[in-house]
């Protein structure tokens, strides 16, 4: 069968089955072809295609894909090379794949265990890439398996210090997205640099990253106020608390929320519950940071003004659009993306902040606004990203960045340090809320993005297609 009526066929299949797809194009589908049918009693074969199958999750599993979607491409991979009756089982850091061999044969059970390395959305899209080439049969597994090694152990696209100034540059975006001035944005730019060196470095002696969380929160917290006690002498008007939220978005911006929510939503609901608990363990150092770096500034005389009450005053819409898009593009290259996905996650950002804005100023609150933008980014994203071909959780997770709550837990740990107890919680209440809001609106946008992009056809009976699949006997 040629393959461009395989890739038809497919697509007509996806659309009778409703299955869904974990990529821009291919994950979920059914397989029509195998490349080569695999003798399941040839144990070397089997360990190579299985072996392939699970690299391929373990990219995508540790890039913070959900483990359902995870476990979608793992059983695709094994199905395009002929090994369909595969059972797959993806947890919070471990993989395990098994094939019934036949009678008489043991079981073939390979299990991975995923650590978690730096984070390359460059090394994410080249693997979706693989993916696509293993669907359409152009590469063996003997060479999808040399492809994914070299994938695998290829070092960052770009300079460490590129990544430097993405975060930099997310940090002084977002001071500008939350109504500081330039000032303000070059102090937070030089502050998420130094944090990012100096975590770096506490990762490389072995320090556990929630310590790093910590160390970050501090370093966001203290320089914001020591330059407000300077600025009192001077008569400057500044509002340190801009810059200290724009560091608490920066440090909770990587983590992997939108997949422990899709977890829950999607039907794996042990691993959502286990990346949830990371997600508030080390969004608790975070506040543990800047909780501490109060209490020294308090010490050290550096006081900081009280926080304004709602409404906040963010920037004007104009600035808010472009300073959301410039922040999510700023996000996506620290997460070392490719070209043609910084521009659909300055794309997608720029849609969010847009819609968010435009809530918040009709008065309808932070969480409607947060869930409406993520769903706009969520469909944005699925959608530009088949133009763009990369991943949609690149652009999706770069988009909802300048929606993370930042603002809600800065308010809610300053209030629990005045003794305010009950609008603290409230507050941390609301920032769990808007967080979930975020990850859920996100999933509800792709899954209407794939729905929209599923093929019409018209004219072609079920029994038509499903015979052209089955091969015909002579």
């Amino acid at each position: 069968m040629k393959p461009d009526l395989r890739d038809r066929l497919a697509n007509a299949v996806q659309v009778l089955t409703g299955r869904k797809a974990a990529t821009a194009d291919t994950a979920g589908l059914p397989v029509l072809t195998p490349l080569q049918p695999i003798d399941l009693r040839d144990a070397e074969a089997v360990g190579e295609v299985l072996e392939v199958a699970m690299k391929v999750g373990e990219v995508l599993l540790d890039s913070g894909t959900g483990a359902v979607d995870t476990e979608a491409q793992v059983r695709y991979v094994a199905a395009t090379y002929g090994i369909d009756d595969v059972t797959v089982t993806v947890t919070y850091n471990a993989i395990t794949v098994s094939v019934q061999r036949g009678r008489g044969l043991p079981p073939s059970t390979y299990i991975r265990t995923v650590s978690h390395r730096s984070l390359d959305y460059t090394r994410l899209s080249q693997v979706d890439t693989l993916v696509r080439r293993i669907g359409r049969g152009r590469i063996r597994p003997d060479q999808a398996l040399t492809a994914l090694e070299s994938i695998m152990t290829a070092g960052h696209p770009y300079s460490r210090l590129v990544a430097t100034g993405g975060w930099a540059l997310m940090s002084g975006a977002l001071t500008l997205l939350l109504g500081g001035r330039l000032g303000l944005a070059a102090v937070a730019f030089v502050t998420t640099a130094i944090i990012y060196v100096v975590n770096v470095r506490l990762g490389q002696l072995g320090l556990p990253y929630f310590f790093q969380q910590v160390v970050g929160g501090f370093l966001a917290t203290l320089p914001a106020a020591l330059i407000y006690k300077l600025s009192i002498g001077f008569g400057w008007d500044v509002e340190p608390y801009r810059v200290i939220v724009a560091g608490i978005i920066v440090l909770m911006a990587g983590l992997s929320l939108v997949g422990a929510v899709q977890d829950a939503i999607t039907g794996a609901p042990v691993t959502g519950a286990a990346r949830f608990f990371e997600v508030i363990v080390f969004t608790g150092g975070v506040v543990a940071g800047v909780g501490m770096a109060l209490r020294v500034a308090s010490q050290l005389g550096a006081t900081l003004p009280p926080l304004r009450q709602e409404p906040f005053d963010y920037a004007p819409l104009p600035i808010l659009v472009s300073t959301g898009g410039i922040a999510a593009a700023a996000f996506a290259l620290a997460g070392y993306a490719q070209v043609r996905a910084l521009i659909a996650s300055f794309l997608a950002g720029c849609m969010g902040a847009f819609v968010s804005g435009s809530l918040l100023d009709a008065g309808l609150g932070p969480i409607v606004g947060s869930t409406v933008a993520a769903t706009t980014v969520g469909l944005a994203g699925g959608l530009l990203a088949r133009r763009a071909v990369v991943p949609p959780l690149i652009v999706a997770v770069a988009g909802i960045t300048p929606l993370v709550p930042g603002l809600a837990v800065y308010r809610g740990l300053s209030e629990l340090m005045e003794g305010q107890t009950t609008a603290a919680l409230t507050n941390m209440a609301t920032a769990l809320t808007v967080g979930c809001a975020l990850a859920a609106g996100v999933t509800l946008g792709e899954w209407v993005a794939r729905t929209i992009r599923r093929p019409h056809i018209s004219g072609i009976p079920f029994r038509r297609v499903r015979g052209q699949m089955e091969p015909r006997v002579n």
